[in-house]
């Protein structure tokens, strides 16, 4: 039976996640709203998860009928949308 491999994986996605957030005017909604949800769940302290809850609220109410419609069209019973 093999050892299980160590996973350092956590740390450098919250290294990478804070790095986002660091220079956020230069990255994509998108991207930080992937950096945010990371740090919300892993953060180390509760104000860094607290900060990164804040700015995912911002990032989404900034357009959050685009937000809407994206996660509608995630299901299968969404209505159709005619453009």
């Amino acid at each position: 039976m093999t050892a299980p491999l160590p996973r350092p994986w956590p740390k450098a996605r919250v290294l990478e996640a804070r790095a986002v957030i660091a220079d956020v005017a230069h990255h994509s909604d998108h991207l930080v709203r992937l950096a945010c949800n990371v740090l919300t769940r892993h953060g180390e302290t509760e104000a860094e998860r607290r900060d990164a809850r804040a700015l995912l609220f911002a990032i989404d109410a900034r357009c959050p009928a685009r937000h809407r419609h994206a996660q509608r069209a995630d299901h299968d019973d969404a209505p159709e949308v005619q453009r």
